[in-house]
């Protein structure tokens, strides 16, 4: 937490308010306490401020683990700054933490002096053993590194909402508005924004639209009247690019970059899916959108999922299924068929922790291999992957873009960072984004299936056109005609043909580039979801006067074709990745260029200092 100026504000009493740069705050408390609401709430009332947001929403895996126990925990983090940020922040300026297993769980997060928050209402004795507390630690004396402030949260919001006239049980859930109240007040947040939201979401209960807006209000004005608080915070509005923001997680964006593709190319867009997490908020979405001409199937499972979007895109749509890595390993003989076929369409991997079940609502980017190498025989498949919230939609429209021009299946990666975690995003004028042509075959005179054009893409021919009748399936083509053949020297020429096709795409992609010098000590390598911390680490570096430069792939399969040429141009490469070292494989493989890797397998992201030592490490003083 980065102070500027210290000013004193009249109209709010004779409390100080001390300027920051930027803030990061962490709600955290029970799975049924409300903290992803709060936290949402507070990054939409940032983002409508005009402040540079990023989140980091934390869920438990268990579906509902016992409440109070250290399973159970849920946390929502928050970064928000006057200038642009690149993550949701490494350490925690403040902490707000409903029960003891919160603080159990999430303090080591807390800087030192950093504010903490705590409901002294839960800290009860049966609380305190499910949180593996042997003495409560707000009379231990092991909070003294931080600024502690006790407020009896629960007790103050049943008496706030008494005039809606709930229950207890149902009043002691308005909490989290309460804690969210008293933190707007504590970071100079207006409450206007989430005010409309209660009303707009609770507005057909007017006792619990009452209870949450009083509960809201009694926080702040506890703020405001309590002498607890010695100073407030104030983090002013970011200088962003000019234009109309609207704050998306990368599930949304992604959605909305899928409708929008389907619009520019002019077509209906199909989704099928069968619910996983992290991806099943993309069904959501897009199943609220059907005056968009959007199709989507819930399907009985991951194989009729896929196999109902290959039949979508055989019949002229653009399709569409999503998932997450278990999904994928279901999926995969029916995108080798979607490849064999040479039919459009995207399949959307949001990766989360592995193998197997794993961990459901963590992060993690291990499905590299599985993206580009996962299907039985030659069977190359494009691969893209997002590198931040807001970039889901530009990766989405692009997916589309090659699977359409290429007559080819693409997997786009996101992950459970991306896909949950939030951003602003500038809202794009529909004449900022170049329509996507759509060719289908039209003459039988000369129609032949598997008729290739410069780029190697075969004709895309809807069903029910006369004369252009074809065989469609899994069994090997013969070249052009599209029959059956199983003569070794056809099937040596259609794999090239399929293989080449893919190499094409770097013919329709842009150059790679590099953040800083194209030359130098040190290069950081990164894909998807690790961009954002690397590219700040690396900003930290060259500000100290390090040679270090940052180069972020966004195309992985196939990569653009000046990748070897900028890696040879460092003295070392460091590879940062969420997986034990899948990319840093690849680029040895197929440069013969030794690399380093920085892995981490904790269903987290990376923090900024991770990555600061790792360069520290290998620059060895210079």
């Amino acid at each position: 937490m980065t102070t500027a100026t210290t000013a004193q504000d009249s109209h709010h009493r004779s409390k100080a308010t001390t300027e920051l740069q930027h803030a990061a705050i962490r709600f955290a408390g029970d799975s049924g306490d409300g903290m992803q609401l709060a936290g949402t709430q507070f990054t939409n009332t940032s983002a409508v401020f005009g402040n540079d947001v990023s989140t980091l929403p934390d869920f438990p895996a268990e579906i509902r683990a016992p409440a109070g126990t250290l399973a159970g925990v849920s946390g929502f983090q928050i970064n928000f700054s006057s200038h642009p940020i690149h993550t949701p922040g490494d350490q925690v300026d403040a902490l707000i933490a409903m029960n003891p297993a919160a603080l159990r769980t999430n303090i080591k997060d807390l800087i030192d002096g950093g504010i903490l928050i705590v409901n002294t209402d839960e800290f009860t004795a049966t609380n305190l053993k499910l949180a593996k507390f042997d003495q409560n630690p707000l009379e231990s004396g092991e909070l003294k590194p931080y600024r502690v402030y006790k407020v009896p949260i629960t007790k103050h919001t049943l008496e706030a909402v008494v005039p809606a006239g709930l229950g207890s049980k149902e009043s002691a859930r308005c909490r989290n508005f309460y804690a969210l109240g008293l933190v707007f007040w504590l970071f100079d947040r207006p409450l206007d924004t989430t005010l409309n939201w209660i009303h707009s979401k609770f507005g057909k209960v007017p006792a619990v639209a009452e209870a949450n807006t009083l509960a809201l209000k009694a926080g702040y004005n506890f703020g405001e009247t309590a002498e607890l608080f010695p100073v407030r915070y104030k983090v002013n509005r970011a200088r962003l690019a000019p234009g109309r923001y609207r704050n998306l997680t990368g599930n949304q964006a992604l959605a909305i970059g899928l409708i929008t593709a389907a619009r520019k190319a002019g077509k209906a867009l199909f989704y099928g899916s069968y619910p996983i997490t992290p991806a099943s908020d993309i069904l959501h979405e897009l199943s609220a959108n059907k005056n968009f001409d959007v199709r989507t199937f819930q399907a009985e499972d991951e194989i009729a999922a896929i196999c109902a979007t290959i039949g979508a895109a055989y019949a002229g749509a653009i399709s569409v299924t999503g998932t997450s890595g278990p999904g994928v390993a279901l999926k995969q003989e029916a995108i080798g068929l979607a490849v064999m076929t040479e039919l459009p369409l995207v399949i959307v991997n949001v990766q989360r922790g592995g193998p197997s079940t794993g961990l459901p609502t963590k992060t993690e980017q291990a499905d590299l291999w599985q993206a580009i190498l996962g299907r039985n025989g030659e069977c190359p498949v494009p691969v893209i992957a997002a590198q931040s919230p807001a970039d889901c939609f530009h990766a989405a429209i692009e997916a589309v873009r090659i699977a359409v021009r290429f007559m080819t299946p693409v997997i786009l990666l996101t992950d459970g960072y991306l896909a949950n975690g939030s951003e602003p995003w500038r809202i794009m004028a529909s004449g900022e984004i170049a329509p996507i042509e759509v060719r289908h075959a039209q003459e039988a005179a000369d129609f032949q299936p598997y008729r290739r054009d410069e780029l190697g893409a075969r004709p895309w021919a809807i069903p029910g056109t006369p004369g252009l009748e074809h065989r469609i399936g899994g069994l090997e083509k013969q070249d052009v005609t599209g029959n059956v053949n199983y003569e070794p020297e056809n099937h040596q020429r259609m794999v090239n043909l399929r293989a080449e096709k893919v190499a094409n795409v770097a013919t329709q992609i842009p150059e790679q580039e590099v953040f800083g010098d194209e030359s130098g000590e040190l290069l950081l390598v990164s894909w998807g979801g690790t961009y954002g911390s690397v590219r700040t680490a690396c900003e930290r570096m060259r500000e100290a006067g390090h040679s270090v430069s940052h180069m972020h792939l966004r195309w992985l399969n196939p990569m653009p074709g000046n990748v070897e040429q900028l890696l040879r141009r460092f003295r070392r490469v460091l590879v940062c990745e969420l997986n034990m070292g899948q990319l840093q494989f690849m680029l040895q493989g197929r440069f013969c260029i030794p690399c380093v890797g920085l892995h981490k397998v904790q269903g987290r992201p990376f923090i900024v200092g991770e990555i600061v030592s790792r360069i520290e490490e290998l620059l060895g003083g210079r």
